[in-house]
């Protein structure tokens, strides 16, 4: 099992599933329409190191991190 968490804006409950690449938390995710959007405009870490490859390989225990674009100033 992985677990997904929402960062910033994205008003989602942490999440666990049974995912062996980025690739099929991403297949997951895009069935909630809510979470459709968020898809391609987030960064992506995986325990913490940002990676940008769907083929990134995930074992359980693996934290996925969806983080949103943020403004500042």
């Amino acid at each position: 099992m992985v677990t997904i968490e929402f960062l910033g804006p994205i008003q989602k409950e942490k999440i666990s599933l049974q995912a062996s690449s980025l690739n099929d938390v991403a297949v997951y995710l895009s069935a909630d329409e809510e979470l459709k959007g968020w898809l391609e405009s987030c960064a992506v870490a995986v325990n913490d190191t940002m990676v940008t490859d769907l083929n990134t390989a995930l074992k359980s225990g693996d934290r996925v991190s969806l983080l949103p674009p943020v403004c500042g100033g």
